[in-house]
């Protein structure tokens, strides 16, 4: 006992703070950059802040759209603070992040309906083996015990909360804290250092029991302080903040201080915290699997500026930077680095080199992506990629208001994607629609404001087209003859074919069976053209699938006869032909996965017949105690804006992930309603 952790880790630290929307990320942020003297005065988020997302979008909506970086020195170390958004929306904004940082900070607070947002963003970390330390926030707005509040967060945490500070309480109303590994008391003092004072007699037995608490979790991975508290023998200070440090590193707690952030209060216990227990670069190489490298640098996040061309910004895993020095990327490529930055909030400072685990932002390399790891040795480094985005759940199709943007916007949207790689960006061509997916309806609005404020380029948004297809019911014979007579050589062809439905998911099917060369070998490719030609747009105006036709019969002209009039006698055979054949309409029924904490199943399970789904059945979702997966099938045309509705049924955290199933009749005034719309886009 007491070098387990191996001494403090000295050197720069990256440290995210993460927490379930309107938790007081940002607000902590701005507390602890205050406490540090980065900036002369603590911001609030109503005011647009100091440091936090100054984004037009962020300010809009009031919230965080995007990873925000401040460093700051706290007792002559250096730490590097990014501010990453709560909303489940913009989640995979914190992957490369984590992906580099020592440590997360996460905020949260005595709100149960936050804990199903607590636990995602714990599962992420549980994924990415992060080390975390939990700051329990708004404990002056609260009645709620923090031991009453840790037993309803402890279900959301894969890992024991082991809480190190107790409130003191004054008449109902917390005034500091009570610290259980220094057994020490802090009187808060707003926006100011906490008074140091001696822990209250009344309080006593209650800071025991707490602390009795704190070192038996501490003890099931330290046989020495087990053996000590069962002989009743007070364990030595600085070993108990060795495992203190230890555990968090390894994972095997999460740590829990309390304060206000918006008062400024138990700041700077968790700054000591995190200065004291949190990892360095070497740590997090070694958590990463990354070995030993001479020289590895993680970007974060990319940031095309409206002057300063593109910044990269990044962590330096192993090894020094200086500003124009020549970087490796993954694709064997290298590029000169033109600006070295150090960030607070939106603004850059010119530096001329860095060390190893600084974060900074890189300039003008402009083929390095999120996610990449770079390196100053040629050749680069392999380094594993970091997880890819999950699938997206609501799109839009994007037209610009006017036709002369179309290429720019084209690019505008690289730049947004290429800044949140959790956009997704597709030209369909059946329907000429560009269109953007990405996690939710929030999420599409912040980057179609982006793309239009920005980027000044307006645009109008609106659902994509569903690929609907027609098939028919019934089979028909039909004979179709081009004949064409304008002086000299004229045109002929005559066809007959048999045209029958096939079994759904068969596709389209071409034979013949013609005998005696009735219809020359040269032109039945003309005649098949001709028919593939046609079923590109039926009789309802969408493509023909699960169909076979056979050329059977017909006639030709030694002179007359040529490719492109099969051709035609074929389209007139099929337009004549698929009129007698019943069409009728399919749409793609999908099949559909949805996550739900499981006090909203029945919700859940409630609107999925309103959206014409049928439920399959539902289970306990593998791994995730309190959720639960429903499954079912649902008509693609009902899913465009489903996740908007799962969203409100369960606090804001349900996800979907949806794939193609089948083709399904569509009649009655469901169809009608799809053929008006297709007949007025024609015309």
């Amino acid at each position: 006992m007491g070098n387990r952790a191996g001494g403090r880790r000295q050197g720069p630290k990256c440290v995210a703070i993460i927490g379930p929307f309107s938790s007081g990320k940002t607000t902590l942020l701005e507390a602890i950059l205050a406490r540090t003297g980065a900036i002369p005065k603590q911001g609030t988020v109503a005011s647009g802040g100091t440091v936090g997302d100054h984004s037009a979008e962020a300010r809009a909506h009031a919230m965080s759209v995007e990873a925000s970086f401040a460093t700051a020195e706290f007792m002559g170390e250096e730490m590097t603070f990014v501010d990453c958004p709560g909303s489940i929306e913009f989640a995979y904004e914190t992957v490369p992040v984590l992906s580099a940082c020592d440590i997360a900070v996460v905020v949260a607070e005595a709100d149960e309906k936050k804990i199903p947002a607590l636990q995602l963003i714990l599962r992420q970390l549980d994924d990415l083996g992060v080390p975390r330390m939990l700051f329990l926030n708004k404990v002056d707005k609260t009645d709620t015990g923090v031991r009453d509040t840790l037993k309803m967060l402890q279900p959301a945490s894969s890992t024991p909360l082991l809480l190190r500070q107790i409130p003191l309480r004054k008449d109902g109303i917390v005034i500091g804290s009570i610290d259980l590994a220094l057994e020490r008391a802090y009187i808060y003092r707003e926006h100011a250092e906490s008074e140091i004072a001696a822990i209250p007699d009344d309080d006593k037995a209650r800071e025991i029991e707490a602390r009795f608490s704190m070192l038996e979790t501490l003890a099931d991975h330290d046989d020495q302080l087990m053996e000590q508290l069962l002989e009743e023998i007070e364990p030595p200070r600085d070993a108990v903040f060795d495992d203190l440090a230890a555990d968090l590193r390894e994972g095997t707690v999460t740590p829990v201080l309390i304060g206000s952030a918006e008062r400024g209060n138990g700041v700077l216990r968790l700054l000591k915290a995190i200065r004291h227990d949190a990892p360095d670069a070497a740590a997090t190489r070694e958590r990463l699997g990354l070995g030993n490298p001479q020289s590895l640098i993680r970007v974060m996040k990319t940031i095309h500026t409206s002057h300063g061309g593109k910044l990269s910004i990044a962590r330096l895993l192993a090894g020094p930077l200086t500003d124009g020095a020549e970087l490796w990327l993954p694709n064997g490529n290298s590029a000169k680095v033109s600006g070295l930055y150090r960030m607070l909030g939106k603004d850059q400072v010119k530096i001329a080199s860095a060390k190893e685990g600084d974060t900074v932002a890189i300039g003008k390399v402009d083929e390095a992506r999120t996610g990449d790891a770079l390196s100053t040795l040629k050749g680069g480094v392999s380094v594993d990629a970091i997880p890819a985005p999950p699938p997206p759940v609501y799109a839009l199709a994007l037209k610009p208001r006017e036709r002369k943007d179309e290429v720019k916007m084209s690019s505008a949207l690289q730049r947004i994607s290429e800044e949140d790689p959790s956009l997704s960006l597709e030209h369909h061509q059946a329907s000429a629609e560009t269109v953007l997916s990405g996690h939710g309806e929030m999420h599409l609005r912040v980057a179609i404001e982006r793309l239009e404020g920005k980027y000044q380029i307006p645009v109008d948004a609106h659902a994509a087209q569903i690929p609907y297809r027609e098939t028919i019911r019934k089979p028909t014979e039909q004979r179709g003859r081009h004949k064409k007579q304008s002086g000299g050589h004229g045109q002929f062809g005559d066809v007959v074919l048999e045209i029958k439905p096939l079994p759904r998911e068969s596709g389209f099917q071409f034979t013949d069976t013609i005998t005696g060369g009735v219809v020359p070998k040269q032109y039945i490719p003309s005649v098949e053209t001709g028919v593939r030609d046609f079923l590109k747009s039926g009789p309802l105006g969408f493509p023909v699938v699960d169909i076979a036709v056979n050329l059977s019969d017909g006639s030709y002209h030694s002179v007359d006869s040529s490719d492109m009039a099969f051709q035609m006698a074929a389209k007139l055979a099929m337009k004549d032909g698929m009129a007698a054949c019943s069409p009728v309409l399919l749409e793609p029924v999908m099949k559909v996965e949805i996550a739900t904490p499981s006090d909203a199943t029945a919700r859940i399970t409630a609107l999925i017949p309103q959206r014409r789904g049928q439920i399959l059945g539902y289970d306990a979702r593998p791994g995730w105690p309190g959720w639960d997966v429903v499954e079912a099938t649902m008509p693609q045309a009902e899913i465009g804006d489903l996740i908007i509705e799962l969203r409100s049924a369960t606090a804001g955290v349900a996800g979907f992930v949806a794939k193609f199933d089948h083709m399904a009749e569509l009649t009655g005034r469901l169809a009608d309603d799809v053929l008006s719309i297709a007949a007025g886009k024609a015309a």
